[in-house]
């Protein structure tokens, strides 16, 4: 069973999701950090505890963070650790809401994943979906997704705090394109031989 998990997400978060975890196993030990610095010291900064067979002292698991966890922290925890991803595997990288509902996807959702070195590319252990409201924002549709990564977790939480097994992979595989901050940027940009159609289609995925 595990005795320390540190969790990577943002403080509000960080409390609710500790707790939840604490409620399935109280006598595990939550540290929260939001930066990679904190992640370091929180993961890499002491001996692994006593009777750790595998040389790692925790688990790691990021929640909803723009933070890239460095290759040398993986490397210290127990493997696997694992990302909450606030959008379905058809999505890797930056805005995946923002993107659907560019695209004029039907469904969108949440996934769990293996952290590697590259970003949103572990395998797949979790994966919730919904239907997209019509004329949904983008903010709108973060928002819905929250909520559903919100459930994935508490679903997954047993399994987390309690089970030093990795859990198990399901068969789905990532979109092929990965979006970045810069992609977003560039769908921000407007041009004068645009349609209004597209210019109203941008503000409502990108804002």
């Amino acid at each position: 069973m595990p005795t320390e998990i540190v969790l990577l997400t943002g403080g509000v978060e960080g409390e609710y999701l500790a707790n939840v975890l604490g409620h399935v196993n109280p006598e595990l030990s939550v540290t929260c950090v939001e930066t990679v610095d904190e992640l370091r010291e929180a993961c890499l900064s002491s001996d692994p505890g006593e009777g750790s067979d595998d040389g790692h002292r925790c688990r790691l698991i990021a929640y909803c963070t723009d933070v890239i966890v460095p290759q040398d922290v993986l490397d210290g925890v127990a493997s696997p650790a694992y990302n909450f991803h606030p959008g379905p595997p058809e999505y890797p990288g930056s805005s995946a809401a923002s993107f659907a509902i560019y695209d004029g996807a039907e469904m969108f959702g949440v996934c769990a994943h293996e952290m590697q070195g590259r970003v949103d590319s572990g395998a797949i252990v979790g994966v919730d979906a919904f239907d997209i409201p019509e004329n949904t924002r983008f903010i709108d549709l973060e928002i819905l997704a929250y909520k559903q990564m919100l459930k994935l977790f508490q679903r997954l939480a047993p399994e987390l705090a309690c089970s030093d097994e990795p859990l198990v992979r399901i068969d789905v595989s990532w979109g092929e394109r990965k979006t970045s901050k810069a992609d977003v940027r560039r769908m921000k940009e407007l041009t004068a031989d645009m349609s209004e159609d597209e210019i109203r289609l941008r503000w409502r995925a990108f804002g």
